[in-house]
């Protein structure tokens, strides 16, 4: 009786210490994959912030700028239309330059292919960007820019003076009119009218304003204007590295950032075109 006892108490207390040996082993397993799991979200913070705020990391003088595209938004209800054919009336005024008839009327912004479709869309810091088109036309031509809300109130609309020459315009949002809402997408037009009584040939499409964080900004505020071409291009605000890369131009003749910034978005056959001065809304 008592030789039972004693082999029982004996393989319970075997028992417990294998189940206490089980549970230890489970802690100390759970333990080890919140390490684990806590060193990876480390390291992701760490590769995420590296692309966001160390632009001096991509930064080199003999690396080809990245533009960092941002996906359009899923709502997009028009697509736009980046470039448009010499037809309705345009063809006598291509037929004048060899050069000329080779290019379209095109607006110098990223297109991305979203289910087949072709969305033209940018992002842009400032209240107020500038808009870069290609004119293959000469000033014979009326043209006209119009900027809409996303209930297609127009916002601002002009008509635009053309230069003597083809070549690359700048159009400009006027401190007059209401700045552009954070976070809220504007649908623009560009309309050429070869003659009265044809339809216009039309470029289109998006601009969405976005807030930037502190430490963006005061990374923007400390850097030279090649930093700051390299800075946008990665954070994907294509509105302003353009710009910048413009102003860059127009400063030092250097165009290294301006005509890689066009290869991103397959405009390479335009980065050699002429920036024009002269050109002007009416108003």
């Amino acid at each position: 009786m008592y030789f039972v006892l004693i082999i029982f108490y004996f393989c319970q207390g075997e028992r417990i210490e294998i189940q206490m040996k089980l549970f230890f082993l489970k802690i100390n397993l759970a333990l080890t994959t919140s390490l684990l799991m806590l060193g990876f979200t480390s390291v992701q913070a760490q590769l995420h912030n590296s692309i966001i705020t160390s632009p001096k990391r991509t930064f080199n003088s003999s690396q080809q700028l990245i533009f960092n595209v941002p996906p359009p938004p899923d709502d997009i209800d028009a697509p736009g239309n980046r470039s448009a054919g010499g037809t309705r009336g345009c063809e006598i005024i291509d037929t004048q330059s060899t050069k000329v008839n080779k290019k379209q009327l095109t607006a110098l912004v990223p297109v991305y292919e979203k289910k087949d479709v072709a969305v033209v869309w940018g992002l842009t810091t400032t209240s107020y960007p500038k808009f870069w088109i290609y004119v293959p036309y000469l000033p014979t031509v009326d043209a006209e820019f119009s900027l809409q809300d996303e209930k297609r109130n127009i916002v601002y609309q002009t008509p635009i003076s053309l230069s003597q020459t083809p070549g690359i315009i700048s159009i400009s949002l006027p401190s007059t009119i209401r700045a552009l809402d954070t976070d809220k997408r504007y649908f623009w037009y560009f309309n050429i009218y070869c003659q009265p009584q044809q339809p216009p040939i039309f470029i289109s499409g998006w601009v969405q304003r976005k807030s930037i964080n502190l430490k963006l900004e005061n990374m923007l505020k400390e850097a030279t204007l090649k930093e700051r071409v390299f800075i946008y291009g990665n954070n994907g605000y294509w509105y302003d590295a353009l710009t910048t890369a413009a102003e860059i131009r127009h400063q030092s003749s250097d165009i290294t950032d301006w005509v890689n910034l066009l290869q991103t978005v397959g405009l390479s056959n335009l980065s050699q075109e002429s920036l024009v001065e002269c050109c002007s809304s009416k108003n």
